[in-house]
């Protein structure tokens, strides 16, 4: 079994910046793809931003270019620096990846629990 766990959420004005760290840890082979989603009370799960083993990288819409995601494959690390944070931002943001445990012989989608980000006005 892989274990996602989420951190650097938290309480933000309007306009200001926060990252999110996702540490995959497990017997990890590899890692496919890695994103971010968001679930707002009340609203759909949405991708926020998406990144494959090539760095090849998806944003949602409303992203605007205000969101960066990255990885470490060293540390099995999945980063998203938020800047010019809205309160429409206003989230829990769940980590997402496809991994390869050793001894597997097949990817498997993983989730994590979620970090609250709320940005006030």
């Amino acid at each position: 079994q892989a274990l996602l766990v989420e951190s650097g959420g938290g309480l933000v004005q309007s306009g200001g910046s926060l990252r999110l760290t996702c540490a995959a840890s497990g017997y990890i082979r590899d890692i496919n793809f890695a994103a971010w989603y968001r679930q707002a009370p009340g609203k759909e799960r949405e991708l926020v931003a998406k990144i494959t083993r090539g760095d090849s990288r998806d944003y949602g819409d409303f992203v605007e270019g205000r969101f960066t995601i990255t990885r470490d494959n060293r540390l099995n690390r999945v980063y998203l620096q938020m800047n010019s944070l809205k309160p429409e931002d206003t989230a829990v943001y769940l980590c997402n990846a496809d991994v390869l445990l050793y001894g597997g012989d097949a990817y498997q989608e993983y989730w994590g629990q979620g970090t609250q980000v709320t940005v006030s006005p």
